[in-house]
């Protein structure tokens, strides 16, 4: 009997996004050879991807005789993993209590995003583990989670933007000028101006009197789509439109030299338009991912050269 090819890495879909994932990863040349639970497993290296919330690099198979031998075999490799339960679940459970704890507790934003090293495993079966001492996103299951305002924000779409600008390990400053196109009814000025920076929020409805009120937000009536490039410290969107439109929006503000840093979402409405997002991701200096906030869209940060 031929033996099944080793896992050479491994790419976590986001709920209901599996489909999205392996269209991308086969655009990509990566060949998916099984899928446990949303993880899905190649044979083949590790390729980019934007619409994986977490990669596993250097995937292992493990095969365990016990619940301690599968302990002593993470341990043996690293401190710290997280679990990503499919299957098996008790048995996982009493491995995971023979390890240090890794506590997914949520953030506290504005706050770093954890810096400790960490892994993450799974069963396969009961007497074979899956195991990558290094993974790319530094979050359980690629899940970053916040301690939420319930009350201020007039939506959730704020959550967006404080996970894209964790991820990137920066964020807007008191002093800064910031733009929020498509702004109303106003999630991400408000978490702009909570910051302290200042924000002109572009959009010709209105934004929520609460956060018309704040410090910092001003309010003006125009077309995001017409408006011209001007200089700011940040370019935010998280506007509804077609991929390629917002696509050369960004390419006129890039070229104009206007905004240090651009953070934007890319909406797809139906089929994923992958030839879009690979554009956004030939960007010098861009970066496109999939938040765990995001729905059927991804993320699109970027900074110019000096930052």
């Amino acid at each position: 009997m031929t033996a099944p090819p080793a896992i050479g890495s491994a790419y976590l879909a986001a709920e209901g996004l599996e489909a999205t994932l392996a269209e991308e990863l086969a655009r990509r040349g990566a060949t998916i050879a099984a899928w446990h639970g949303r993880l899905a497993l190649s044979p083949e290296p590790p390729v980019a991807s934007a619409w994986a919330l977490d990669i596993w690099t250097a995937p292992r198979e493990i095969e365990i005789a016990s619940v301690k031998t599968a302990a002593d075999a993470l341990r043996a490799l690293q401190r710290n993993w997280s679990a990503y339960p499919v299957s098996h679940h008790r048995r996982m459970a009493l491995i995971a209590e023979r390890l240090p704890p890794v506590k997914a507790r949520p953030l506290q934003f504005p706050e770093p995003a954890p810096g400790g090293h960490l892994g993450a495993w799974t069963l396969l079966a009961p007497d074979r583990m899956l195991a990558s001492p290094t993974k790319t996103s530094p979050f359980v299951n690629g899940e970053c989670r916040f301690l939420e305002d319930r009350f201020n924000p007039p939506s959730r779409a704020y959550l967006k933007l404080w996970e894209a600008c964790t991820r990137l390990g920066v964020w807007p400053l008191p002093g800064e000028t910031c733009i929020d196109l498509g702004a109303s009814p106003g999630g991400w000025t408000w978490a702009i101006a909570q910051l302290g920076a200042s924000v002109v929020a572009i959009d010709k409805a209105d934004l929520d009197p609460r956060v018309a009120a704040m410090q910092g937000v001003t309010l003006r009536r125009e077309s995001a789509f017409a408006l011209e490039p001007e200089k700011v410290d940040w370019l935010f969107s998280d506007i509804i439109a077609y991929p390629d439109r917002l696509l050369a929006l960004v390419q006129a503000w890039i070229a104009a030299k206007a905004a240090r840093r651009i953070v934007c979402t890319v909406k797809f409405q139906g089929a994923t338009d992958h030839d879009a997002a690979e554009a956004f991701a030939a960007i010098p200096g861009g970066r496109l991912m999939h938040l765990f906030h995001n729905k059927h869209e991804l993320t699109f940060a970027w900074e110019a050269p000096g930052g």
